[in-house]
């Protein structure tokens, strides 16, 4: 009797822990998610392009929805993005590739707040600003 008690206790730890980790509470996207943000310039040295790779970690199987949008001071730039998904032991790694509009980088090297809203397939939406910190190091990577 005491072994399944103990074992009832231990199952409500680790389904409240994982659901409280997947739906965790952070303050911007950096805390959220591992980000690698690049830009890429033509051989005249001119801004081509920029990318930026997510990676999120999750126990539950939700997986990203290809989508998202980007806010430049509220401005939308909605983007098709490309997922992957690779099951763990654990932990499922969510991976997400966004290839940022050429037309959104001028409003992003000004702009004040950037925030990124990401999608699930079961429904829930992710919306976070870029910390004042990676903000300026993006917009410091376009102005170089």
């Amino acid at each position: 009797m005491g072994l399944g008690i103990a074992l009832i206790v231990a199952g409500i730890f680790g389904k409240s822990y994982t659901w409280h980790f997947d739906h965790r509470e952070v303050e911007s996207l950096g805390d959220y998610a591992v980000m690698e943000f690049s830009s890429s310039r033509d051989v005249d040295g001119k801004l081509e392009g920029a990318n930026l790779s997510l990676w999120v970690y999750r126990y539950d199987d939700s997986k990203f929805l290809p989508k998202a949008i980007l806010f430049t001071d509220g401005a939308p730039w909605e983007m098709n993005t490309i997922t992957r998904q690779t099951p763990g032991r654990w932990q499922n790694e969510n991976k997400m590739f966004l290839v940022l509009p050429k037309s959104s980088l001028k409003d992003l090297v000004i702009a004040k707040e950037v925030r990124l809203k990401i999608f699930y397939d079961n429904g829930q939406t992710i919306d976070l600003p870029l910390s004042q910190k990676d903000l300026v190091a993006w917009q410091r990577k376009l102005r170089w």
